[in-house]
């Protein structure tokens, strides 16, 4: 059996081919995607702003360290890429990246 880890991956990606409906939906939702509502969830949470140029999702990925940071990424990308086109926005090639928080050393400030 396998140990689970804990990856944080961010999806980023360019809007491409959006209609005029989509645009009008981003555009009135635009203040509830913004960096103030950014998290790592497993379902995703989706950034951009008034531009409707790029975009990024942040996802919180659960699965077999085994398996590592490159596996985690590509199931973001799936997952981006699911929600995107179940919500009919258009998008370019999606790139990822990912950090292994179970291997994440945190440097702490030393006591005097």
């Amino acid at each position: 059996m396998s140990t689970q880890h804990t990856y944080r991956v961010i999806v980023r990606g360019s809007w491409r081919e959006l209609t005029d409906g989509a645009r009008r939906r981003l555009l009135a939702e635009v203040d509830d995607h913004g960096l103030a509502q950014h998290r790592f969830t497993p379902e995703g949470s989706l950034v951009y702003d008034r531009t409707l140029q790029r975009f990024s999702y942040r996802y919180e990925i659960v699965s077999d360290a085994d398996e590592g940071e490159e596996m985690a990424a590509l199931l973001a990308e799936e997952l981006a890429a699911n929600a995107l086109d179940a919500l009919g926005y258009g998008h370019g090639e999606l790139r990822s990246t990912a950090t292994d928080m179970d291997t994440m050393k945190i440097n702490r400030p030393s006591r005097r």
